[in-house]
């Protein structure tokens, strides 16, 4: 997996701008959590698809991107959490052991 690490809130006006020409995921990831390494580690091993951006989130290090999120897409937090971002709005969100790359894909039409 080749992530973009999102560490600051000016960087969703740029997920929000790429997203008006191809899809963006967004993982939210908290690092004491065993569900979110689990979730982190079938995204790891998965194949993502060329031309599908992913960006992971440090929930506990980058708490307020994280409470950014929440507010401009209007998705109650959660953790694991992936997003789409299709065209600056979140087009599907999925949490804990309902993350799976399949989904995302499929999500992202990808």
């Amino acid at each position: 997996m080749n992530w973009k690490t999102l560490t600051s809130e000016e960087q969703l006006s740029e997920i929000n701008s790429a997203s008006a020409e191809a899809p963006v995921v967004i993982f939210k990831h908290s690092t004491r959590c065993s569900i979110s390494s689990m979730a982190k580690g079938r995204l790891d091993r998965a194949t993502a698809p060329a031309g599908l951006t992913f960006y992971y989130l440090d929930l506990i290090a980058y708490r307020s991107v994280s409470n950014k999120i929440e507010e401009m897409y209007r998705v109650p937090h959660e953790s694991p959490q992936v997003l789409v971002i299709r065209n600056g709005e979140c087009i599907y969100n999925e949490s804990h052991t309902g993350i799976v790359m399949d989904e995302i894909v499929a999500h992202a039409g990808f």
